[in-house]
């Protein structure tokens, strides 16, 4: 004989949860604006997302068009903002440019990576046994291949170019995310509401979406900052050594890569045009920056021992 519930799933939902719903996410934010350094990632982020997204659109020149009479002018110099390249180019116009292919191979890479990670330490978690087990051994096969390395070869057998990049990158991006939502699962599988749901019937799947996906979406956000600036120094790193996204598309990485060639070959031999590596280092390190603090202060934010001592 089942006892009836006195209390239904949702109640007890909420009797596990330290804070209301609306009060949680109040808490949150004003957690959040209240870290310095998260508010200047977040506008400096935006910055450079409305820059590579809009500035493209409104440019007087293309990224591609030359100018052989104007090589090598310096930043500042009349119409040329940034200066120009050893053909003329204008660089901030490349900068732009470059900005809108690095931000989205970074930004769907790591979406994708951190969905399939979602998705596999969701059901690693709630299944358990054998899935589970199965599942972490895969994660860890995958850990203990050598990065780099692998990256280098498989972008030169499947070439390269902005499609094979994202898929390399997604490829060995979701292994991290997949533990920890795993763990959190753990955890939460044991609370009252979900063991009421599997008493009164209710389907593995809607559980899993209905009751614990909210409850792991916090950390599922900071993954993706983290998950989102690794792809964006990976994607830089792999255009510098000429793996990554080819020219003439622009890319931050593959204008570092063609200045520091240029610099290299030519030596002391004339002054050295430094606003060719500073400009697209700059913009790396700068979004690269503003992404970790932007995950730092989301990372507190959403932390719930953070939110109930507020």
């Amino acid at each position: 004989m089942v006892l009836p519930l006195k209390k239904s799933v949702e109640e007890l939902e909420e009797e596990s949860s330290p804070l209301p719903i609306g009060t949680y996410w109040q808490l949150v934010r004003r957690k959040f604006l209240q870290h310095r350094l998260a508010l200047f990632g977040l506008i400096a982020l935006s910055c450079v997302v409305c820059l590579s997204v809009f500035g493209p659109l409104v440019a007087s020149k293309a990224y591609d068009e030359m100018d052989l009479l104007n090589r090598f002018k310096p930043p500042l110099s009349a119409g040329y903002l940034f200066g120009t390249d050893e053909l003329g180019r204008d660089v901030f116009v490349r900068i732009m440019y470059g900005g809108r292919i690095s931000l989205f191979v970074g930004f769907t890479s790591a979406l994708f990576s951190t969905g399939i990670g979602l998705l596999i330490g969701l059901l690693s978690g709630y299944l358990g046994g054998i899935v589970d087990r199965l599942l972490m051994r895969f994660v860890d096969v995958m850990l203990s291949i050598p990065l780099f390395p692998i990256l280098l070869i498989l972008t030169m057998v499947f070439g390269s170019g902005v499609k094979n990049t994202i898929l390399v990158l997604t490829v060995f991006g979701w292994m991290g995310v997949s533990r920890l939502v795993r763990g959190v699962v753990l955890s939460l599988r044991e609370n009252e509401y979900v063991m009421a749901a599997r008493v009164l019937g209710t389907s593995r799947l809607k559980i899993l979406f209905k009751h614990i996906l909210p409850n792991v979406m916090p950390i599922t956000i900071v993954s993706l900052t983290l998950n989102l600036s690794y792809a964006i120094l990976a994607e830089s790193s792999l255009s510098y050594l000429g793996l990554g996204i080819q020219p003439p598309t622009p890319s931050w990485g593959n204008m570092l890569q063609r200045a520091m060639n240029y610099i290299l070959a030519t030596g002391l031999e004339r002054t050295v045009p430094w606003w060719l590596v500073f400009f697209p280092g700059f913009m790396i390190f700068i979004t690269v920056l503003s992404v970790n603090f932007l995950g730092d202060g989301l990372r507190d934010a959403l932390d719930p021992r953070f939110v109930s001592e507020s």
